[in-house]
């Protein structure tokens, strides 16, 4: 992803990441922790999804980065991403058309646009958001999100659908047994999809993982060392990749993220998969 100091609705290609958002069991717990390993600041304010009535944006330099709210308690918690539409009316009939299902919405939401949660024909949900024209979201520089895999067992099915739903081409870049694609918009990525490893008798269900930046004078490494200081864990030690030094952590809830430092990359051999999913056992 190229750097960029905050994506406006103007900006957003269908289909990008417009938005990120945690549903937390504790989420002042939550905000404590990525507070601290991120540096991340944060504005509550009265919302009804949160089940305390709050929301919370996350703020990095005084720009919106996530959202964090606290779950229902018979919701799971956990990342997920918001994907940028131009019409959510229009998309619901694609979404049923191209063989997905809805899960609420669209729904307008005042000063926050129109939104619409689906399950994709892999089984993955995801939210298509219509965000309103003074949206702006962190992204691209330290700190912030960088990018979203969408890990699933039907790689088949994905790109059918999110390729046909956005005009999108696939790429595959996985290598070594590694189904992992790259989804474009022209000859610029917009998102990732990895298929889970079934031979190992994988049985989670299909998710998103979001990639946050890591700060290059701070380093992946650190970070992951900060996470377990703090509460979460390390699902993965921090490796090396083309792309970048990740780290797999787990928050205090145990929900996954990955970190990358885009700033220390490793030449592993042509079209080598970014990550290994956490949750593949």
């Amino acid at each position: 992803m190229s750097l960029r100091t905050a994506l406006s609705a103007s900006s957003l290609p269908p289909g990008a990441p417009c938005w990120v958002e945690l549903a937390a069991r504790d989420e002042s717990a939550a905000r404590a922790f990525y507070g601290e390993l991120f540096g991340w600041e944060f504005h509550r304010k009265h919302d009804p999804v949160g089940a305390d009535g709050r929301y919370a944006l996350a703020l990095c330099d005084g720009v919106q980065v996530a959202g964090l709210y606290q779950a229902a308690p018979d919701r799971p918690a956990g990342w997920s991403v918001h994907l940028a539409v131009g019409n959510a009316v229009n998309t619901a009939d694609w979404v049923t058309h191209l063989g997905g299902s809805l899960a609420l919405g669209p729904l307008d939401i005042p000063e926050r646009g129109t939104v619409l949660h689906a399950v994709d024909p892999s089984g993955a949900p995801v939210v298509f958001w219509q965000p309103p024209s003074d949206w702006a979201f962190g992204t691209g520089l330290p700190r912030m999100f960088s990018g979203a895999d969408l890990n699933t067992h039907d790689g088949d099915a994905a790109d059918e659908f999110y390729c046909k739903l956005f005009g999108l081409s696939s790429q595959q870049i996985g290598a070594d047994d590694i189904d992992y694609a790259e989804w474009r918009l022209g000859h610029e990525p917009v998102i990732y999809r990895c298929v889970m490893d079934v031979r190992q008798g994988s049985t989670v269900a299909p998710h998103w993982l979001v990639y946050f930046q890591a700060d290059p004078t701070i380093g992946t490494d650190t970070l992951a060392r900060l996470a377990l200081r703090h509460g979460g864990g390390v699902l993965a030690e921090p490796y090396d990749t083309p792309f970048g030094r990740t780290a797999l952590l787990s928050d205090p809830d145990g929900c996954p993220l990955a970190v990358i430092d885009h700033s220390r990359t490793r030449d592993l051999g042509v079209g080598r998969a970014e990550v290994d999913d956490p949750h593949d056992d």
